[in-house]
């Protein structure tokens, strides 16, 4: 076996459930918070930003001998004048941050990036990089990350842990399959919760015939025109009927009325380069989370009677097992210096995200994005199908 890459995190804060936690958490504590099997990293070095009142930073610094660091320089250098570390972890999510005035959350993810590579340019070599979630609130800091990331040549990976998670039923659309439209169910608030909808829609719309072409435009609707869009045929109703189905857990009730009498529902409609089309359906008053989550999504191949639906499941709560797969695939990158992934599909999502956004803000505009002309091929990278591990308790 590899010898277990050193590696440094920079984090937003570090307390139980929060995404430090249950990535970090692996590396400490085994994929399941048991002290079972782990990935073959060793985590060198933490840079926590802010410490709420139930931080584990400190005590767990202190159990397993890792560098707890005031600056994010320092986790890079563990003190010294050059880059010490042989992979980076930046965790950006959760933490006291402030909304700007389209509400998406300002966390520091281009700060981070920044400061890492700051270090890279310094050292004249870089080493990989693994962003959680979508790589900035806004895309010119998102654009931003990108570029820098290939001037200095860092391998980069981004994004959810829906892509690879378990799903059921374990849809596996080929590539460069016939495929004619997507429609994602998602919930939560629009810009947290619905970037994990449009990684999930993404994972599988970027499998269709001649690999992802980018997006032309982006519009929000909610209330009324939701539903007008979807008589009107602009989103697939049989998709959204396939993808529904799968939903574990769901309120009582026509699914029309209930989202309508929540102020943070909502259709995404997106319109590809190419003329796919796709919609995420933020069903909020009508999904319930739990267990396994609601995030399911639907297909429709050229030629096939009905969809290829799939409900990607979410393992809540401890040990948070759906995170494991993300972090196999971080480790895959740190060991070998090549994400197993594109980060053009979370630079495009991010781009979508950010498209939604200014949509939802501005009276629901269509929002051009001639700006999201992001080609790239998938991978073949697995998804979960070992068996679902048992809840523990922490």
């Amino acid at each position: 076996m590899a010898q277990p890459k050193q590696v440094a995190a920079i984090v937003t804060e570090y307390r139980r459930h929060s995404h430090a936690d249950v990535i970090v958490g692996k590396l400490l504590e085994g994929y399941n918070h048991d002290g079972g099997p782990r990935p073959n990293l060793k985590l060198v070095s933490l840079y926590v930003d802010q410490f709420p009142a139930k931080d584990m930073s400190r005590e767990l610094a202190k159990k397993h001998g890792f560098k707890l660091c005031s600056t994010i320089e320092e986790a890079l250098t563990l003190g010294g004048k050059t880059l010490a570390v042989e992979g980076v972890l930046c965790i950006g999510e959760h933490g006291n941050y402030p909304n700007n005035e389209r509400g998406q959350k300002l966390y520091p993810r281009r700060r981070f990036f920044e400061e890492v590579t700051r270090v890279f340019a310094k050292a004249k070599r870089a080493v990989p990089v693994f962003n959680d979630k979508h790589l900035a609130a806004t895309w010119t800091d998102a654009r931003w990350m990108y570029d820098r990331a290939r001037e200095l040549f860092v391998p980069f990976l981004a994004g959810s842990s829906l892509p690879v998670t378990w799903r059921k039923p374990p849809l596996k659309v080929p590539k460069d399959a016939p495929l004619l439209e997507a429609v994602q169910v998602g919930y939560g608030p629009f810009e947290g919760y619905g970037f994990h909808a449009l990684e999930a829609m993404q994972c599988l719309a970027e499998r269709r015939k001649g690999g992802e072409t980018g997006v032309k435009s982006v519009q929000c609707l909610q209330g009324a025109a939701m539903w007008k869009a979807l008589d009107e045929g602009r989103w697939s109703k049989k998709l959204l009927d396939a993808a529904l189905a799968l939903v574990p857990a769901h309120a009582k009730g026509d699914y029309r009325e209930l989202t309508a009498r929540t102020k943070d529902a909502g259709v995404f409609l997106i319109e590809y380069r190419d003329g796919f089309k796709a919609a995420v359906a933020m069903m909020n008053g009508w999904v319930y989370e739990g267990d396994g989550g609601a995030f399911c999504g639907a297909v429709q191949l050229r030629g096939a009677d009905h969809p290829s639906a799939t409900h990607f499941y979410l393992q809540q709560p401890d040990p948070f097992g759906h995170f494991a797969y993300l972090v196999r695939a971080i480790e895959a990158m740190m060991q070998t210096g090549h994400p197993p992934y594109p980060v053009e599909r979370t630079l495009l999502t991010t781009g979508i995200l950010d498209a939604v956004m200014t949509s939802a803000a501005e009276k629901n505009r269509a929002v051009e994005t001639k700006h999201l002309a992001i080609r790239y091929q998938p991978t073949d990278w697995p998804f979960a199908t070992d068996p679902i591990p048992r809840v523990i308790k922490r």
